[in-house]
């Protein structure tokens, strides 16, 4: 087992250099220069240069994401352009934010994704199957942003059952008036792993019902409890496989939940930082972001080889 987790470690090291790489040569890209960003339009070319000296954007390009990937590594992602302040600090505090409601939504839609599927499973090709079916395409299919919206105009606007916009008191969820401020955006954002993750675990658990070592555990006289622990451990691995992706794009694709719901996360500040031109901002989120998405998807990976002794060779 040491050996699997020292194996994806060192594997996803080129990942990350990779993506840190990546997240420089996108921001580069941009049209103009990052200085002609950071300064207001028609600004004097006097003052764009200073600027690119100031922040070291005369110096060659190699150079440049040198010293970036030393600061970054040193934790320090510098000063937004827009306020001033330590990007780390708004960063991580808009980061606690956001993973209160995709912690939450991964809950929910993974756990209803499972009993979706499986009961879908159990029941093939009769009532049960195409209600849950139906349940999981709609939840596949409906855009996130637009039953966020629908929710709002319902729970909130119509019934005035929850609060449409805002995150409510600060620290963790553990009463009424933080909870009521976090279902609408919770449920929007666990409808697609519903769908997702809810039609895999439909598919395998189909798949292992079919296979003849079901068949010679019912003969043996396993009760049936006992023979989903088997099915649960063959269909573990896949669908671990699926949630941590689906967790990672949680995070990242929070972005027009937290828009709609004016949720104070990753999603709006980086909504924000692309109006406001904040480069800075812009880059250690991006950057954020992705390495999160790598190291959901390690985890996993680890989880996969504990579960399933064919991983770890």
């Amino acid at each position: 087992m040491l050996s699997l987790i020292a194996k994806r470690l060192i594997h996803a090291l080129p990942i990350l250099f990779g993506v840190t790489l990546l997240v420089f040569a996108l921001i580069q890209m941009m049209p103009g220069t990052i200085a002609d960003l950071m300064v207001p339009p028609g600004s004097p070319p006097e003052l764009v240069a200073e600027i690119g000296k100031l922040y070291g954007f005369d110096r060659p390009v190699w150079e440049q994401y040198l010293r970036w990937l030393f600061q970054v590594l040193s934790g320090n992602l510098g000063l937004s352009v827009a306020t001033g302040k330590p990007v780390a600090a708004e960063l991580f505090a808009a980061l606690s934010n956001t993973l209160k409601i995709t912690i939450a939504a991964a809950i929910l839609g993974f756990g209803l994704a499972i009993l979706f599927g499986a009961i879908a499973a159990i029941y093939h090709r009769r009532w049960p199957d195409r209600v849950f079916s139906v349940l999981m395409t709609a939840g596949l299919s409906l855009p996130n942003y637009w039953l966020a919206i629908l929710c709002v105009a319902i729970f909130s606007v119509k019934l005035r059952w929850l609060p449409p916009q805002g995150i409510g008191p600060a620290g963790l969820p553990l009463h009424w008036d933080q909870w009521k401020f976090m279902i609408l955006p919770v449920i929007a954002l666990s409808m697609i792993p519903i769908g997702v993750v809810g039609r895999l675990v439909r598919a395998t658990v189909l798949d292992i019902l079919s296979q003849e070592f079901i068949t010679a555990l019912e003969a043996r006289g396993l009760p049936w409890r006992r023979i989903w622990l088997h099915i649960a451990k063959n269909a573990a691995p896949a669908a671990l496989a699926l949630m941590g992706l689906q967790f990672g794009y949680m995070i990242g694709g929070s972005i027009l939940i937290e828009t709609v719901f004016n949720w104070p996360g990753t999603g709006q500040l980086l909504n924000q930082a692309i109006f406001t031109r904040d480069v800075t901002m812009i880059q250690a989120t991006v950057l954020l972001l992705a390495v999160i998405f790598v190291a959901v998807n390690l985890l996993v990976d680890i989880l996969q080889g504990a579960i399933d002794p064919r991983m770890r060779r």
